[in-house]
């Protein structure tokens, strides 16, 4: 089992990520800025730290097998802060919690360029694009972006879903979406299995 770190304990894809590793046996550590209202349990350990410092971060991630980052793009830590914070831990593997943004409706086409999509969602969209385009200029850590479908919400946990690269999943009807927790399932299974190194993928119905 391995020994993972969680930046975004708190949130609503943090908690549901967490749980699924709980459950499979790994043991966590779950960060956040205000840890307030996370429930301690049996094989996780509550820290406070800024994720978009080095010097906070570094510190608390030594000695984990991995680090998933389940924060928000906008106004989070950037892909150098996480990537330097890493490597200065020695931590090998970096898992991100992508956005479904920068996903490609057609080749060349992102979701997040499409007139329809959501005004106030760009930045935030934005920011995620960004993120992986960084990631993608990364040689040396071995990092995973997994971008859930368009629409991610908490929900049930089926373990029954597709998985794909980089363009946007839908289902027989059009409609683009996965349950946080199936989600949390493939990236438990990631972790586990490594099939993404250094890549973006996706998952949905």
């Amino acid at each position: 089992m391995s020994k993972i770190a969680i930046l975004g304990i708190t949130g609503r894809a943090g908690s549901r990520i967490a749980n699924e590793l709980l459950q499979r046996g790994h043991t966590i550590t779950g960060i956040a800025r205000k840890i307030e209202g996370a429930e301690s349990r049996p094989g996780l350990t509550l820290e406070t730290a800024d994720s978009t410092s080095v010097d906070a971060l570094a510190p608390v991630l030594r000695g984990h097998d991995a680090v998933i980052s389940a924060t928000r793009f906008a106004g989070g830590a950037n892909a150098d802060t996480l990537v330097t914070a890493a490597k200065q831990a020695g931590v090998p593997r970096l898992l991100i919690v992508g956005g479904a943004g920068s996903l490609e409706i057609a080749p060349g086409k992102a979701l997040l360029d499409t007139p329809e999509f959501p005004e106030a969602y760009k930045p935030e969209a934005q920011a995620g694009r960004e993120m992986l385009k960084a990631l993608r200029a990364e040689k040396e850590l071995d990092w995973t972006f997994l971008s859930p479908s368009a629409l991610f919400v908490p929900g049930e946990r089926t373990g029954k879903f597709r998985v794909g690269g980089d363009s946007l999943l839908s289902d027989a009807n059009g409609k683009s979406w996965i349950s946080m927790e199936d989600y949390a399932i493939a990236l438990a299974d990631e972790i586990e299995a490594p099939k993404h190194p250094r890549q973006r993928f996706t998952v949905g119905y």
